[in-house]
């Protein structure tokens, strides 16, 4: 009961109020929410210990906002439905660790996150986290269904160097054993650590650390779904102590992009092959606006033959960038001299991530070969 009135009895995150090094009440007395501290980016802090590190919390929704009558509902929740301070206010042990400032960029299931939602995440992390010297790292809370894409997107776009940690839970916050508050715990521990530094995005849940460049979500219902399966994690936490397996390094290939001016992401869609697939599937992708398309193939990235000669006129004749990649969950696509564009080591979503980034940044056919090449053996 305790716990359950810890995050429905909290009031949303209060409006910037005057920098102060001291404590300082809300003006709501009907709130027990109290601000030690707002920063010269208007970042409220419940507290400033200068012992600890400054991290901030951007808040999408998803299940580890979520909330249903059952509390042994897993399924069937409404998604987004608590606010950033009420997730703060029901991990306390966090303020043991850092200084926790909270956002509210969006509250919605991970599958509405849109492009835009993500270049103001990227914008926002850029200026209040990378440009201030005295924020450590932030996390984002986030559903699971597209986390491995926002974690994709954000770390090719926040990359200086501070640990951003993106977090999910499989269990709503109302749920029996719900596995947001610790994964919200680790996540805040992790983006303080300078262990964390210079390793790109990070996902953070069920007591490992992945590198946001690999890891998929790969089972739809268990807690352990978020994995690396062939490039491993990069550490795990015990005890909520992060302990990395190896030191900082970057993936091999990976691809940085600046969108410091970037306003809107072009239409990239993802089509899935299958026997008796149709070209009218990929005409009809580029006639209504996307000006890019990855092929989740079978195997290594094989579609039929006709699907092929169509991928073939569409690059010959419109230079529209075609990214083969593959539908079994790993494994490699390997660098073509034929004129599509094979995803290396990248899955379809990630895959459609980079292409969309890459042609926001007005890239041509041979960049964009070049840049996935990178990814390839």
């Amino acid at each position: 009961m305790g716990l359950q009135v810890r995050f429905l009895a909290v009031a949303a995150l209060a409006t910037i109020s005057q920098a102060s090094p001291l404590l300082l009440s809300r003006d709501d007395s009907s709130s027990n929410i109290t601000y030690a501290f707002t920063n010269p980016n208007g970042l409220n802090f419940t507290q400033m210990n200068p012992s600890l590190p400054n991290v901030t919390i951007f808040a999408t929704g998803g299940t580890i906002a979520g909330s249903a009558d059952d509390n042994t509902a897993t399924t069937g929740y409404q998604a987004g439905a608590l606010g950033i301070q009420t997730l703060i206010d029901a991990v306390p042990e966090m303020l043991d660790v850092a200084n926790v400032a909270g956002v509210q960029i969006a509250n919605v299931g991970s599958p509405d996150v849109s492009s835009s939602i993500l270049l103001e995440m990227a914008h926002r992390l850029n200026k209040v986290v990378c440009d201030d010297p005295s924020m450590a790292g932030a996390v984002v809370t986030h559903g699971t269904d597209t986390l491995e894409e926002t974690a994709f997107f954000l770390d090719a776009t926040v990359t200086c160097g501070k640990p951003i940690v993106i977090v999910g839970a499989m269990r709503p916050a109302t749920a029996i054993s719900a596995d947001g508050p610790y994964n919200l715990l680790q996540s805040v521990t992790v983006a303080g650590s300078k262990e964390a530094k210079n390793r790109g995005a990070l996902v953070v849940m069920n007591d490992r650390i992945a590198s946001a460049y690999y890891v998929s979500k790969t089972n739809a219902n268990t807690m352990d779904t978020f994995r690396a399966v062939e490039m491993g994690y990069l550490g795990a936490i015990v005890s909520n102590m992060p302990y990395f397996f190896y030191p900082p390094v970057l993936p091999t290939g990976k691809t940085a992009v600046d969108v410091t001016n970037v306003t809107s992401i072009p239409r990239v869609d993802i089509l899935y092959s299958y026997q008796d697939m149709t070209n009218d599937t990929l005409f009809d992708a580029v006639e209504n606006g996307a000006k890019g398309v990855v092929i989740a193939g079978s195997g290594a990235g094989s579609v039929n033959s006709a699907f092929s000669s169509a991928i073939a006129e569409l690059i010959t004749e419109e230079s529209i960038p075609i990214v083969r990649s593959t539908r079994t969950g790993n494994g490699e696509v390997p660098y073509s001299e034929s004129g599509d564009i094979s995803s290396g080591f990248l899955n379809p979503a990630k895959s459609r991530i980079l292409l969309g980034l890459l042609l926001s940044k007005g890239k041509g056919f041979e960049d964009i070969r070049e840049a996935f090449g990178k990814v390839a053996v």
